[in-house]
């Protein structure tokens, strides 16, 4: 079925959905062996991203550096919207329609560390990606890999290409996990400015005098 003329932008490379890329092509090929239609191959991209790159939300400065998807593939990890924008690219190599989501989130479970040096239990600018299939926009959330999930007790998001794959809001033991707060519509690249826009909001502290991010180090068990 070809894609509607209202849709081929969301087809088009970015400066971050680097679609083009050879690196890029090759991964969303090598991810969909064997699938025979494209709802299929957007399943085999989602599990590939999300257990293939290890989520890390640890060392992101958009205020320097601008996310591509293919930098995002060599460093195999990222944080949300770094593996976001690499299904995003993925799908559109294969020629499925793709466009990143943003919202706030909170995370209900973060370590007492990790609070203290955010200030906050807000994630702000959490991203998604949404894939069109059968005439639809799906939401398909592939941060959280698997290992992360087993050792955290939460659920892993997962996607069959026909309904929204978001974030539970409770984790295995019951307790209230992730809570969406707000949400900042849709793009068809990533709105690095507004972005840096969301941080500034709820994370001040974490600027200098430069208007550059400060980063807190690591967190670690």
């Amino acid at each position: 079925m070809s894609v509607p003329e209202n849709l081929k932008k969301y087809l088009c490379p970015t400066s971050a959905i680097d679609c083009d890329t050879p690196s890029v092509i090759d991964f969303a090929h090598k991810s969909v062996v064997g699938a025979k239609d494209k709802k299929l191959s957007a399943v085999k991209l989602f599990y590939a991203v999300r257990d293939g790159i290890r989520y890390n939300p640890y060392g992101v400065d958009p205020t320097r550096n601008f996310f591509t998807a293919s930098k995002v593939l060599a460093k195999g990890e990222g944080f949300c919207v770094e593996k976001a924008l690499l299904l995003a690219a993925a799908a559109r190599v294969l020629e499925i329609p793709s466009r990143l989501g943003f919202a706030d989130i909170r995370n209900h479970q973060i370590p007492e560390k990790m609070r203290a040096q955010m200030k906050t239990d807000i994630f702000a600018f959490h991203g998604y990606t949404e894939l069109f299939l059968d005439g639809k926009w799906t939401k398909a959330t592939p941060a959280f890999d698997l290992p992360l999930c087993e050792r955290q007790e939460i659920y892993p998001v997962e996607f069959d290409g026909t309904k929204d794959a978001v974030f539970e809001n409770y984790d295995k033991k019951g307790r209230l996990h992730i809570e969406y707060i707000r949400y900042y519509g849709v793009f068809e690249d990533v709105p690095q400015e507004k972005i840096i826009e969301g941080f500034r909001e709820y994370y001040p502290t974490f600027f200098d005098e430069d208007g550059y991010l400060i980063l807190p180090e690591r967190y670690s068990d």
